[in-house]
């Protein structure tokens, strides 16, 4: 069997509710509601759809202590309803009362090192001296620890989530706009948080343009590896914005790393409706090979040789079959690639000559002459036979 060149990196695992990111465990999909934290029962409604279009863990916005309560009264909603979601709470801005208090709600505070502790800029480009490097790290240990003991007294975890766009004033003095400044911001949080006993933590590097989120998630690997340290990896592209081009560009960032072995769970940003990133996330772990949740089609492209309408074949077939999960399915234009492409696939529906198709279970010849017009009726005929037949919802 063919073996990847990047086994997955080995890390710990974190709980997030009955989550587990990490250690082995399949790749996490998780999505972030657009609701304002404040109106309760539209946000709690939201977390319950993307959790019921596939979403393992959910975020929520916790902008001041107000919203910070409110996050709990989303939560009672919730659990009223049946829905034990895993719910992570966003803290930026003098994050440390806030976090503290929704810890009591959630099951992971995300915090931003750039923003988590408020610096009045020096007002000067000069270097940093060792002793102004010490205060500001006094000042981050002393804002971190009550979040650290609030995660310690709840059981939940901790992502430190860098952004590109908010490195502090410190980080972007000493090394510049850089993939270095922002795996030094995450590594100085990472320090105290293990000086103070713990270690559930989770760690993303966020970027909105693809080149630097994989240069700053491989160094962070990188890093992390050189000190003995296997925290997981939360990856995204953020800002992707809209459309055809957002799900390209946060395919390009995030399967790139998952075909390196980096990464634990993902999200796909899009300006969009929250629902709509799920199935991206899906998508990528599919193709990849890491997480079968769909039927795997495979479809030659249209040729001379292409025996029937193929896409509208495809399309027919997809519409019978795609409730079914865990199969490929290949349907292809001609006999000529036909059976060699499709070796992988566990069924094969073969264009032929004179308006015939062929139905292959993988590499084995079925049933022969089929006239197309009952080509799928025969294909689900034989998922029957095999006992891979379900009767869709």
């Amino acid at each position: 069997m063919w073996q990847s060149e990047y086994p997955r990196r080995k890390t710990r695992p974190v709980r997030v509710g009955a989550i587990t990111i990490g250690g082995g465990h399949p790749i996490v999909v998780q999505s972030m509601i657009t609701a304002e934290t404040w109106d309760v029962q539209r946000a709690a409604e939201q977390v319950m759809q993307l959790w019921d279009a596939g979403a393992e863990i959910v975020r929520i916005t916790a902008p001041n202590m107000r919203e910070a309560q409110c996050i709990g009264e989303i939560r009672n909603i919730l659990l009223k309803k049946g829905y034990r979601v895993p719910l992570v709470a966003d803290v930026h801005h003098q994050g440390t009362d806030i976090a503290v208090e929704v810890a009591q709600y959630v099951d992971k505070v995300r915090i931003n090192p750039g923003l988590f502790v408020y610096r009045k800029p020096r007002g000067r480009a000069d270097d940093y001296t060792p002793e102004e490097h010490e205060q500001e790290r006094q000042a981050i240990e002393e804002a971190l620890v009550p979040v650290i003991e609030a995660c310690k007294k709840y059981g939940i975890a901790l992502r430190i989530g860098v952004n590109h766009g908010s490195l502090s004033e410190r980080m972007l003095v000493t090394y510049g706009d850089t993939p270095e400044g922002m795996v030094q911001s995450a590594m100085e949080y990472i320090e105290i948080c293990e000086k103070h006993g713990f270690r559930d933590i989770v760690i993303s590097m966020k970027a909105s343009r693809v080149p630097i989120m994989l240069a700053a998630n491989r160094l962070l690997a990188k890093r992390l590896d050189e000190t003995g340290r296997d925290y997981p990896i939360h990856l995204g592209v953020t800002e992707a914005g809209d459309g055809t081009y957002a799900r390209i560009k946060s395919t390009a960032g995030i399967a790139t790393l998952l075909a390196e072995g980096i990464g634990d769970t993902i999200r796909v940003s899009l300006s969009e409706d929250p629902v709509n990133e799920i199935p991206v996330c899906y998508d990528i772990l599919q193709a990849l090979g890491l997480r079968k949740t769909q039927v795997e089609y495979i479809a030659c492209p249209s040729c001379g040789r292409t025996k029937f309408d193929l896409p509208t074949v495809l399309n027919e077939v997809r519409r019978v079959t795609k409730h079914l999960k865990g199969l490929d399915i290949a349907v292809m234009g001609c006999i000529v690639n036909g059976p060699g492409e499709m070796a992988d696939a566990d069924y094969g529906y073969v264009g032929r000559a004179a308006g015939k198709i062929a139905l292959y279970r993988g590499r084995e010849l079925v049933k022969d002459n089929i006239p197309q017009e009952r080509g799928v009726e025969e294909l689900v005929n034989l998922l029957k036979q095999d006992g891979k037949w379900v009767e869709p919802e």
